[in-house]
């Protein structure tokens, strides 16, 4: 299956539970893409002791083959950059990623 999620929150428990979420489904031979939406831009920054392995996490993600896009419009608001981990991304990708995916998760 082809699953797409989109974090749209820098909650650190959602962001945390979407990252365990998208491993999990690579694990299980799915294919997965995460696209970062409003604060969920600020996932790499998210400090919080109870999901210090958020980052852990995410790197697992990519690493295993998952795709990681992050809404440029929304980085640029934040003065953030592209990084290694989160490239930088448009609505064009979120509307690939939605009519491309079987399904479709929004958290936040």
């Amino acid at each position: 299956m082809k699953l797409g999620l989109v974090l749209n929150t820098n909650d650190a428990e959602t962001a945390w539970n979407c990252f365990r979420l998208a491993n999990e489904a690579l694990q299980s031979d799915h294919s997965v893409r995460i696209f970062l939406l409003g604060k969920g831009v600020e996932f790499e920054t998210i400090q919080d002791t109870r999901f210090s392995l958020l980052q852990d996490a995410a790197k697992k993600f990519t690493k295993n083959g998952g795709i990681l896009h992050a809404c440029g419009t929304c980085l640029q608001m934040r003065q953030k950059q592209e990084s290694a981990v989160c490239p930088v991304s448009t609505m064009g990708e979120l509307l690939r990623l939605i009519e491309e995916s079987d399904k479709v998760i929004t958290l936040g």
